[in-house]
């Protein structure tokens, strides 16, 4: 069976994403900051049937991720799937006056969309390599596209969320790196743009987003079932590539 570990999973995305992984037959490790919401959410699944355990794991604090690391070793002895969901857009809630940007808020954008995802894989690599096929999944997003903040012709050209934007680039950057190093390893690392979602990570705009979360999902279980002739270290939508 597969073992699936979902960072930020106690709602939107990543709670859509442990139900469709579980829903393909994979033991989920639906992980979330507060150990009650993640045991909730879990205990919602197993009503229906679904393999999910509760994981407390707070993606901004090293204890908590080498504890988390820890406890699915001593439970499991692997993980075949690493889903780096965790992610915040405190720009979109940011009431303060600025030039360009906030660097408190910058900070804490990178120490949870960036930081975050490079300390659970650091502290999860160990299991990955315990798996027959191990996979990598950065949700990452469009915005973060280089090309696509400097094309005239994109929807989201205008767009200014500095922190975000280079948060998602940062970790575009963190696929690359990673998929070279474990090159041979049987490891894939794919970063995912799962589109506009009607999720809490943008309030304002939540109506007018196209995409329920469960619509999203596809794109990341797609990266995390990987076929074994796939290519690592690509950044893909529903569409196809996107370029970095």
């Amino acid at each position: 069976m597969t073992i699936a570990l979902v960072t930020g999973a106690t709602r939107g995305l990543g709670l859509a994403t442990s139900r469709a992984l579980a829903q393909v037959g994979a033991c989920v490790l639906l992980s979330g900051r507060s150990k009650a919401d993640a045991e909730s959410a879990a205990a919602s699944f197993r009503q229906v049937g679904l393999d999910v355990q509760a994981l407390e794991l707070d993606v901004t604090s090293v204890t908590s991720v080498r504890a988390a690391a820890e406890q699915v070793a001593q439970r499991h002895g692997r993980v075949d799937v690493l889903v780096n969901n965790a992610g915040i857009l405190p720009e979109a809630t940011d009431p303060s006056e600025r030039e360009f940007a906030n660097v408190d808020v910058f900070r804490s954008t990178f120490e949870t969309n960036v930081f975050g995802a490079v300390a659970v894989t650091e502290a999860f690599l160990p299991l990955l390599r315990n798996s027959v096929a191990g996979r990598i999944v950065n949700v990452s997003s469009t915005v973060g596209s280089l090309a696509d903040q400097t094309n005239p012709d994109s929807p989201y050209f205008e767009l200014s969320v500095p922190a975000y934007q280079s948060s998602k680039a940062a970790l575009n950057s963190v696929t690359i790196g990673l998929a070279k190093m474990l090159n041979g390893t049987g490891i894939k690392v794919t970063s995912v743009c799962p589109g506009f979602v009607k999720t809490d990570l943008t309030p304002a705009s939540k109506e007018q987003a196209p995409l329920t979360p469960e619509q999203a999902a596809r794109i990341v279980v797609t990266a995390a079932t990987l076929p074994h002739h796939a290519a690592s270290g690509t950044f893909i939508d529903e569409n196809g590539v996107v370029p970095w």
